[in-house]
């Protein structure tokens, strides 16, 4: 099995492709409004926005958590946290062996906080 689709609440169809345009560096795969449903195809899956779903924590994963952070806070994105490594992985039970996962927090055009990560190799201090 693999999650075909994750829903996220947005009250503005409008703003919130712009805001996903921009974050995913791709435009929409569909939109139907009525009834407000705007879908996003994200690896095998789809990201829909929709003016009936409650708020979801969404986390994506990106090439480079702080490049994207910079990149998003020059446009105006609020950062919520900052990024920082959460876990080493040691085997590959949940991610890459001998990477650090990187996260931080950004808040949508909407109002949801989404999660960004990156996995990098580990750095010894």
């Amino acid at each position: 099995m693999e999650i075909l689709q994750v829903a996220q609440h947005a009250d503005d169809l409008d703003r919130a492709a712009a805001f996903y345009e921009n974050l995913l560096g791709e435009t929409a795969a569909a939109r139907f409004d009525p009834p407000g449903l705007l879908f996003f195809n994200i690896g095998i899956g789809r990201l829909l926005l929709e003016k009936g779903a409650p708020s979801a924590r969404v986390y994506l994963q990106v090439d480079d958590v702080a490049e994207t952070v910079e990149r998003l806070r020059g446009d105006g994105v609020k950062v919520v946290t900052e990024p920082h490594v959460i876990f080493t992985h040691q085997d590959d039970a949940i991610g890459p062996a001998g990477n650090d996962e990187w996260m931080a927090f950004i808040e949508d055009s909407e109002g949801n906080t989404v999660g960004l990560v990156s996995y990098e190799p580990r750095h010894d201090p």
